[in-house]
């Protein structure tokens, strides 16, 4: 009896995935995108060149790239994708601040999850990341490193590797050199700086609480500076020592200015239709370079309005 012998469908090796061909060059000096282009690709005509930018197929530290004139300075990326157009990531709730071959970094709205649950699977920073990531190229993972709270905007940092992510996560506390959030708080601290410490644990509701037993919960460590008071608001800088679940909104609590929008830890008030905390700066160490990674973003305007900034 002849053996049978089985094929792939017609058409599959054609339509078998094929990475894109990149070309990555690093910046030593200060200079013009295009100039730099022209003297890291002696082999390729200006008309070539200027047609790679025009299409999207060049991305400087992640990000597409078509301005001639933009200014490189040392240590930046710059990537050339000679298949096709580098994807522009556009979401409105989700703002692409850093990509490189091993992490992201994203300042996330309010009101989006960090990642899925078991009601909510899609819609999510990590599910629309993901999909992202997938179109670059179907093999591309992307790792949760850590979370935002959904009501709370700002910096987040995601790994595209196991190896990634398992030195982020592992290492966190030596990591993160520094990880700041803004606050706008019910009242003004009667102290304009200082330091909350205290033992957190969590209720059978889910509510995080402070104790001074500490076996009864985690250590958790808040430092405050006030920025600015005005309308019945404070705007606060707040910094973290340890990274625990709710720790600023109970700390904030616990000093008894609440922050405004933040019902469930006791806020009276919700002017801007949201919970005002927004992690501001993310600066670590990268996982695989080494390299020190400092990331910052402007004062929300909403938060400013309460303010009167």
């Amino acid at each position: 009896m002849a053996k049978r012998t089985y094929s792939t469908k017609p058409g599959a090796e054609r339509n078998k995935f094929k990475p894109d061909v990149i070309e990555t060059y690093q910046v030593a000096e200060e200079a013009a995108l295009l100039e730099f282009l022209i003297g890291a690709m002696p082999q390729r005509k200006r008309t070539a060149i200027k047609n790679l930018l025009s299409h999207n197929q060049i991305a400087v530290n992640g990000i597409p790239a078509t301005q001639f004139d933009m200014a490189l300075k040392a240590g930046d990326e710059v990537k050339a994708n000679l298949t096709r157009e580098f994807r522009v990531f556009y979401n409105r709730r989700l703002k692409l601040v850093y990509e490189d071959d091993d992490i992201i970094v994203v300042n996330k709205g309010y009101g989006l999850l960090s990642m899925g649950t078991d009601k909510i699977k899609e819609g999510t920073a990590y599910s629309i990341l993901r999909e992202y990531l997938k179109w670059q190229d179907p093999r591309n993972k992307l790792f949760i490193v850590h979370r935002l709270d959904r009501d709370t905007s700002g910096l987040m940092v995601f790994a595209k590797s196991q190896e990634a992510k398992d030195k982020l996560q592992h290492n966190w506390n030596n990591m993160v050199i520094a990880r700041k959030y803004l606050a706008v708080v019910e009242g003004r601290p009667e102290s304009e700086e200082g330091e909350v410490r205290s033992y957190l644990a969590e209720n059978s509701r889910f509510e995080v609480y402070s104790t001074d037993k500490p076996e009864e919960g985690q250590l958790a460590v808040t430092r405050y500076r006030t920025l600015r008071s005005r309308n019945g608001y404070s705007l606060m800088e707040v910094s973290l020592d340890t990274g625990r679940k709710n720790q600023i909104r109970v700390h904030m609590k616990d000093l008894g200015h609440p922050i405004a929008g933040d019902r469930r830890y006791g806020a009276k008030s919700s002017p801007i239709h949201r919970m005002a905390l927004h992690a501001q700066t993310l600066r670590f160490i990268h996982p695989m370079t080494r390299k020190d990674m400092n990331f910052s973003t402007p004062v929300p305007a909403s938060f400013a309005r309460m303010v009167g900034m």
